[in-house]
């Protein structure tokens, strides 16, 4: 996959939609490399998040905006190759070929309930899987084709399965579902071929009607990639009209090239205005890479999660299970370091509200109701000031602790200390001020934030 350097100093990949709007169309032969740049599909960021989002958003939506934090999983045949999910089309191997590995996909019995056991430990909320990927093997028993894994390798619904361990734990289940299909026959076509594309949608439609029918109640529904169609020819419209029939609660995400209940960013806490949701990796790779040790760090992936909740987001973190569906430990570290934090300073993520204090030097901001959180990512020694402050604090504490915090304020600076000259806790210290009004900053560096 291409890959280029982030802010953090991290090899990234790029998103799907930029290497879409790069790469990728509608297949004209036999060999995915005679991909055409892409002439008509409208991903723009304007086309996806200016219009309104479905029916009942407001309502169905409540619980996301309090969960926060998701785990996104990417399993399928590319899990054994272990050269990301991506290997089928970049390395264009031919469809027979890449067909042989579903007999050889054979993960162990379960291995979901392990999955949602880390979830759960690492503070997560709910969960997100492929289903069906663009190489379009299908992870759940489809009556609309025999490449899936109940009638391959498995020999059993792997999606069954990672429902039933969601709900043990007590998360929301969500289901990834690839619009592009690299197995499909007439996914070739549909773009230029009108019997081959009515063929393809028709398949398409069916498989969500499967997969909203047949596994019980199902919280997220999470489209990726629309190529070779626009939203008329994909009928999306129609899609999420079937699949809010089917399932009156569910959230449905923007790429199938209309609003959603929520936009998406990849590998990026840029916020946007309405809802949205950053779906990072935790090293470089969406799915398993075999030598890709690249690992962000506890202090990175919690800076990620509390930069999300800053601006109003939530932060769905990827995990590439091995294809046996073990899950290699420098991410399992990781995450139970993640969780551990999040006991001690959940207070700080869930549940809280876009806050309107942008600016800090060493640190960032989340609000829940007239609470700010001061999170520091380096620390400063005795004393630490907030500039812009212009509530009255009326009490300070370690939230970690419970401690209290001695402070003072002199006009808009909020000074806290004397402060221990080490950190009380790791991998980031939160300390909570209650103030007299939702706080809103309004300090120097305010003066050169856009306007609302």
């Amino acid at each position: 996959m291409n890959a280029q350097s982030n802010k953090s100093g991290h090899l990234m990949i790029l998103s799907r939609r930029n290497h879409l709007k790069t790469l990728l169309a509608a297949a004209g032969g036999a060999s995915l490399s005679g991909l055409r740049p892409l002439e008509t599909l409208a991903l723009t960021t304007s086309a996806l998040t200016t219009s309104v989002p479905p029916p009942d958003h407001e309502r169905r939506i409540q619980w996301w905006r309090e969960a926060k934090f998701g785990m996104f999983i990417h399993w399928g045949l590319y899990s054994i190759l272990g050269r990301e999910a991506w290997a089928m089309g970049d390395e264009d191997i031919p469809l027979e070929e890449y067909e042989k590995l579903g007999r050889q996909f054979q993960p162990r019995p379960n291995v979901a309930r392990t999955w949602a056991r880390l979830a759960r430990q690492s503070g997560m909320r709910y969960m997100v899987m492929t289903t069906k990927h663009h190489e379009g093997f299908c992870l759940f028993n489809s009556k609309l084709t025999s490449y899936c894994a109940p009638q391959l390798g498995a020999g059993r619904d792997l999606v069954q399965e990672y429902v039933e361990a969601a709900r043990a734990e007590h998360l929301r289940v969500g289901f990834y579902y690839s619009l592009m299909d690299w197995h499909h026959p007439d996914w070739r076509l549909a773009k230029t071929d009108l019997a081959a594309r009515k063929r393809f949608v028709d398949y398409t439609h069916g498989q969500l009607r499967e997969l909203m029918t047949n596994y019980g109640k199902i919280d997220i529904l999470w489209y990726d990639m629309p190529v070779p169609l626009d939203a008329q020819g994909w009928q999306s419209a129609e899609m999420n009209d079937m699949v809010l029939r089917l399932q009156p609660d569910i959230l449905v995400n923007n790429r199938n090239q209309l609003p959603g209940d929520f936009s998406t960013p990849e590998q990026s806490t840029a916020a946007a205005k309405n809802d949205w949701e950053s779906c990072m990796t935790i090293n470089d790779s969406w799915a398993y890479l075999a030598g890709d040790n690249n690992w962000k760090s506890a202090q990175q992936l919690v800076q990620n999660l509390v930069e999300c909740a800053r601006d109003g987001g939530n932060y769905l973190l990827d995990i590439g299970p091995r294809a046996d569906g073990s899950v290699p430990e420098p991410a399992i570290s990781r995450l139970q370091a993640m969780g551990g934090w999040l006991r001690r300073n959940g207070e700080a993520v869930y549940g809280t509200q876009r806050c309107r204090f942008p600016h800090g030097n060493i640190g960032v901001y989340t609000r829940r109701k007239n609470t700010l959180y001061t999170i520091v990512y380096f620390w400063p020694g005795s004393s630490m000031t907030v500039g812009g402050v212009r509530c009255k604090v009326k009490s300070a504490r370690f939230l970690a602790s419970g401690h209290p915090v001695q402070f003072e304020q002199r006009g808009s600076q909020l000074i806290f200390g004397p402060l221990p000259e080490k950190p009380p806790d790791e991998p980031v210290t939160v300390i909570a001020a209650e103030c007299d009004a939702e706080p809103v900053q309004d300090a120097l560096s305010s003066k050169a934030d856009p306007e609302a």
